[in-house]
């Protein structure tokens, strides 16, 4: 087995908190994405790890759980590079401030202060380029697009370490083909190790013509007695994508009916989440990393991303108006709210005031972490059962469904796939972040491959 050196400070046996070290031969390191821990268990987000020996940072993406300790890794006194892709970096300060305001200060100097460090470190690279890194031990890092969200990468590093001289990709998440939005991740050339996500890696996905007919029926099943129905999502990359499905919905079926007396076209989409508006702007200037499909649609006249409707809460005013007005009158409309595992945002306000409601449909598209609220409400709400937000006990009326396929993350097949295609096949894998089932059942599919796993 390929003894390569790579340390792991979080990630390597949970679906969060993603952080990994590749040490090179003259004892310095390349730390791969500094995530925050989230679920159950969930572990405090200091740095307990050395840092001076690092010689930069990459980040595969800015979804919380691969970016969210960077404030702390800065408050720590890490002053090296932070390599990133040109999206993410653009995406990155917002994703950040709303992480610092909620987790670390409110004091607005200080997150103006962290910021500003963030961003002088910050160095944007292009898809596909080498980049070398100065230091005793030759390092070359290469990004290439993962397919996850906007600005996602796979990272390709070339490096001397006390193995020699190798070729280690760290897959940070991948997406699955055909995402919204997005290009289809493709496999790499070769590979010595290969440390590969694992999050699906005991299931498959439905295709997506299937989950946008799934996404249709319980919209209009849910419509049908007038409820509302409250979809999970995080601000960044299942919001937009939920939108750009939901348009291509409207427009295939605006001569129908979602309800009886609700034409497709009157349908009301809210999204309340000031972070996801923001961020949803900004994939709105990022289009020229759009796909094909989606530039297609550009062309056409249509506007995926902001159509008539549409309707964004940005003030904590109108959201708690909008809650009390769903409370009371159960309006026929989808609302998409920040988080996406129900643990804080504000559709933990929608939920405690809603879940009571047989009218209201809760729909969650993505990923639910063991110990999250959204585990939860996923696991005991058929049963008719209860959960605990914010300290309170809420039982669920709510009727609970689930479409996996819109999630961000590629299935089973998609990662055998993105080992199976590399033209020189690596000698070992390592999974992460994943649960046990997830990494044990994928990690048989790789070993049939001939390729060794842990």
């Amino acid at each position: 087995m390929n003894r390569i050196p790579i340390l792991h400070h979080g990630g390597r046996y949970t679906v969060t908190g993603s952080c990994h070290e590749l040490r090179l031969a003259d004892n310095s390191g390349l730390l791969i994405d500094c995530g925050l821990f989230q679920g159950e268990g969930t572990i405090a987000p200091e740095i307990d790890f050395a840092i001076a020996h690092l010689r930069a940072l990459v980040l595969s993406h800015v979804h919380i759980d691969h970016c969210g300790r960077l404030p702390y890794l800065i408050a720590a006194g890490f002053n090296a590079p932070i390599y990133c892709s040109q999206p993410s970096a653009l995406l990155l300060p917002e994703i950040l401030e709303d992480a610092i305001r909620l987790g670390l200060t409110r004091r607005q100097p200080l997150i103006d202060q962290l910021l500003r460090k963030i961003k002088l470190l910050l160095h944007p690279l292009a898809y596909g380029q080498w980049q070398s890194l100065a230091g005793k031990s030759k390092l070359k890092i290469r990004l290439q697009p993962a397919g996850h969200i906007l600005g996602s990468a796979f990272i390709e590093c070339d490096a001397e370490t006390t193995n020699g001289r190798q070729r280690v990709i760290f897959s940070g998440d991948l997406g699955a083909p055909y995402a919204p939005l997005l290009p289809a991740p493709k496999s790499p050339w070769r590979a010595d190790l290969l440390v590969l996500e694992s999050t699906y890696g005991d299931r498959l996905h439905e295709g997506r013509r299937q989950r946008r007919d799934k996404l249709r029926r319980i919209i209009e099943q849910a419509l049908a007695d007038r409820g509302t129905i409250l979809v999970p999502a995080f601000s960044i990359g299942r919001t937009q994508e939920l939108i750009y499905e939901i348009e291509e919905i409207i427009h295939g079926n605006r001569k129908r009916f979602a309800a009886a007396g609700l034409p497709w076209e009157d349908l009301e989409i809210i999204v309340d989440s000031p972070l996801a508006s923001r961020l949803t702007s900004l994939y709105r200037k990022l289009r020229s990393f759009w796909d094909a499909e989606a530039q297609k649609k550009l062309r056409s006249g249509r506007h995926p991303l902001s159509f008539e409707q549409l309707t964004t809460i940005d003030s904590h005013q109108d959201h708690q108006q909008t809650v009390e007005y769903l409370k009371r009158k159960a309006r026929p409309c989808v609302v998409i709210a920040a988080g996406g595992m129900c643990s804080g945002g504000r559709i933990v306000n929608y939920l405690k005031n809603l879940l009571k409601d047989p009218r209201t449909d809760v729909l969650f598209c993505g990923y639910q972490a063991a110990g999250t609220p959204g585990r939860d409400i996923q696991t005991y709400g058929p049963q008719g059962g209860y959960v605990f937000l914010d300290g309170q006990k809420i039982d669920i009326r709510a009727r609970i469904h689930n479409i996996s396929g819109f999630s961000a993350h590629a299935d089973q097949q998609n990662l055998v796939n993105f080992v199976k295609r590399m033209r020189y096949k690596p000698q070992h894998v390592r999974l992460v972040h994943g649960e046990e089932d997830a990494r044990i059942e994928l990690a048989e599919k790789i070993r049939q491959l001939g390729i060794a796993v842990d």
